[in-house]
């Protein structure tokens, strides 16, 4: 598989790292806290057919700048540090698609950027904290898997793992959001690796405890697709059928052979309506 092409882009927020693959309309993807590689990354990969990707390592992930305040690693920080990229790179306008945190940016991005962006791709998220009100959540106390996941995310902070022990952990923990975690193997079968930026999951364990943007879904104006899988335990289903009620130009699909992961679990449909989507909007 081609390898991604690594470049350190200097802008006014400092300096990041960024990885570039594909071709046409220009598409940047990252997540709040994973730390990226020229091996890519399996959600990012999902667009380089259609897109030139830009995955891009925030603050404190990879060789990108590090935070001088603890403020730096906040969404609307991590925004404003994607608008400095956007205008390095010369863009007057880029889509964004995020996964997970990455699709949480994505909405933050909307709602203050929405003249940045020329559309939005957000899966597997949620506009407010998403444990507390829910049990289907593997992050709620009650969920059956909650002590199981917990102490995977523990274990995979430590600086000294080794590959071989990481690679077993981050296989555990995945197949908790799996809708058929014995298609681990086969699913994430590709040369692709990453980490975690300590850093950034711990302040981001911190500040979702007060995110809540639901009364300014309104204010995303331009098109956004929505993608969920039915059985998502990490951001339950409900969360992205809120949004696509609240969002003025939204459209929602839910994957029902999925958890998690719907770009793998049901990869032909996702990019079947992927670019659906994009004939719309282009």
């Amino acid at each position: 598989m081609e390898i991604w092409e690594k470049k350190l882009l200097k802008t006014s927020r400092g300096t990041f790292e960024i990885f570039v693959k594909g071709e046409g309309l220009p598409l940047c993807v990252t997540h709040l806290y994973s730390e990226f590689n020229q091996t890519g990354d399996y959600f990012a990969e999902t667009f380089t057919k259609t897109n030139k990707v830009f995955l891009i390592n925030l603050k404190e992930a990879g060789n990108s700048e590090k935070a001088t305040e603890p403020y730096h690693l906040s969404f609307l920080e991590t925004i404003f540090d994607l608008e400095a990229i956007r205008k390095e790179l010369d863009f007057d306008t880029w889509g964004f698609a995020g996964h997970s945190t990455g699709g949480m940016l994505g909405i933050i991005y909307g709602i203050y950027f929405s003249n940045s962006l020329k559309y939005n791709v957000i899966v597997g998220a949620a506009a407010r904290e998403y444990m507390t009100f829910s049990k289907d959540c593997i992050y709620h106390p009650e969920h059956p898997y909650f002590n199981k996941m917990q102490e995977l995310i523990e274990s995979l902070k430590h600086p000294d793992l080794t590959s071989e022990k990481r690679k077993k952990l981050i296989a555990e923990r995945t197949k908790l959001s799996l809708f058929e975690p014995d298609k681990y193997d086969a699913l994430f079968s590709r040369n692709i690796s990453k980490g975690i930026a300590a850093t950034r999951m711990n302040y981001f364990s911190r500040e979702v405890q007060v995110y809540d943007v639901t009364k300014k879904l309104k204010f995303i104006s331009i098109p956004t697709l929505i993608i969920c899988g039915r059985y998502d335990v990490q951001c339950p289903v409900v969360y992205s059928i809120e949004m696509d009620e609240d969002i003025p130009n939204s459209k929602l699909v839910i994957f029902e052979k999925s958890n998690h992961y719907p770009f793998l679990e049901e990869a032909e449909l996702f990019i079947q309506e992927y670019k659906l989507f994009m004939n719309a909007v282009s």
